[in-house]
């Protein structure tokens, strides 16, 4: 049985990535600019339905993407509507204002976006009622700006809290970088975000415009990128993570399945998400990838979304998914001989901690492909880049005015911050934490224990 995935796109960023990820899942599918399939492998159509409803459309099968476009200006969705693949859409899944946010997180949480919450929750609800067996929601948005984060953040509560408790929430969420930001006021918005998705999100995917920028530069060759090729390498990965639940494949079947081989703590949920191969499109015909060039790839720092050295942390948990014809026992070889060589780099305190998927479909002009979702404590990287940027402005109160006037408390920075230093040094914790450690502390616990008991026993003898 199928089971679904509602999609929710919000913000300028989300709704640009939004739509590079469903052009390429219609090429993936084999189905044209209007959803009516045109394919001829046999394995496009099973599980089509993990993203896109059937429709009988003139005598002829439709496929419509089970997504909602959420913005508070409607440039981008306008864009998208009078695009190529426009009538792809139900026209009741744009929900649009007319303001913006101004890159005001407050804004998208509290005024302009709570005003829009009840046509989103309806129209979410609607496409819900179509579903069989609802799996969860893959929220696409940015941290930086205003709607993206701000009201994003308001639909992750929403669906945790009040609707849809018990479905699994999985968002990409592309995070501030120094080296590329628009905004003066980014740390304060990310900072705020990233509060709402510890406690809301089971699994955020993180990318960064400063990695894919130099994954453009560096190995596509693209000498000056465009948010459109950066947002194609976003839709590899998505659709790469994604392979195991739109294709028959072997394990991971499921979102749920994924988390759980993911996530070993549940605040722990931001994941490093890689991709391979990337390769500057003249040299297509001199690359040669076999599985062990794909599997060192994947853990090389040149080939990760985000702008993090990994070997400054270790890694708790993986998962790397391969498409294409792909031989099992080569693929568990490479990753046995991967995790000897640099056993130092994986906690040892969590055995067998690389899970592995197999698809054979591979991606639309490639033979062969791989992604790895990588839990790593260098994660901690990105927090404390963030937290150290937004520490300098709210010394000074910079900048403040603008969140307060839109009926914010200044409590709400203040959690932020100290909820992500929380996050920082639980990561630190687990990076420092042996087998040995765990020995002491079951030691401790029973010798604690003792006394006790013998306590009891001296109160009965009483």
């Amino acid at each position: 049985m199928t089971r679904e995935i509602i999609n929710v796109q919000v913000g300028q960023a989300g709704n640009q990535v939004g739509e590079s990820f469903w052009r390429m899942l219609l090429a993936e599918h084999g189905l044209d600019e209007d959803g009516i399939y045109q394919g001829t492998d046999p394995l496009q159509l099973p599980r089509v339905g993990t993203y896109f409803d059937e429709v009988n459309s003139g005598g002829a099968s439709k496929y419509v993407p089970r997504s909602v476009q959420i913005d508070l200006e409607d440039g981008v969705c306008n864009q998208i509507r009078g695009g190529k693949i426009g009538s792809l859409f139900r026209p009741d899944t744009f929900i649009t204002g007319n303001t913006g946010a101004g890159n005001n997180w407050a804004k998208g949480f509290y005024t302009e976006g709570a005003e829009l919450i009840d046509p989103i929750l309806e129209t979410v609800r609607r496409q819900s009622e179509s579903c069989d067996a609802l799996q969860g929601f893959q929220l696409i948005h940015s941290l930086g700006g205003g709607t993206g984060a701000g009201l994003g953040s308001l639909l992750l509560s929403k669906f945790r809290e009040v609707e849809f408790p018990d479905r699994m929430i999985s968002t990409f969420s592309v995070i501030p970088s120094p080296k590329v930001s628009e905004t003066v006021v980014e740390p304060y918005n990310s900072m705020l975000s990233i509060h709402q998705l510890v406690e809301n999100s089971d699994l955020t995917m993180m990318i960064d415009n400063e990695a894919l920028y130099d994954i453009a530069v560096r190995t596509l060759k693209i000498n000056n990128p465009g948010f459109d090729d950066l947002n194609v390498l976003v839709s590899q990965v998505m659709c790469g993570v994604s392979t195991s639940l739109r294709f028959p494949g072997q394990l991971n079947g499921d979102l749920r399945k994924l988390a759980l081989n993911l996530i070993p703590f549940p605040r722990l949920h931001f994941i490093i998400p890689s991709y391979a191969p990337f390769y500057d499109p003249k040299a297509k015909a001199f690359m040669r990838m076999s599985v062990n060039d794909l599997t060192h790839a994947l853990f090389d720092r040149r080939n990760i979304l985000v702008a993090c050295d990994p070997r400054h942390g270790r890694y708790l948990t993986a998962a790397l998914i391969f498409r294409g014809k792909v031989s099992s026992t080569e693929v568990e070889q490479c990753i046995s001989d991967t995790q000897k060589k640099n056993s130092s780099q994986f906690v040892e305190w969590i055995p067998d901690n690389v899970s592995l998927t197999l698809v054979a479909v591979p991606p639309v002009g490639q033979s062969q492909s791989a992604t790895a979702l990588a839990n790593s404590t260098a994660a901690q990287e990105l927090f404390k880049r963030n937290l150290d940027q937004f520490a300098t402005m709210y010394k000074r109160r910079a900048f403040l005015h603008w969140y307060t006037g839109e009926g914010m408390d200044t409590m709400e920075f203040t959690e932020a911050e100290s909820n992500v230093q929380d996050l920082i040094n639980e990561y630190q914790q687990y990076q420092e934490a042996t087998v040995e450690d765990e020995n002491e502390e079951d030691y401790e616990v029973e010798a604690a224990e003792e006394p006790a008991a013998a306590d009891e026993q001296y109160e009965e003898e009483l």
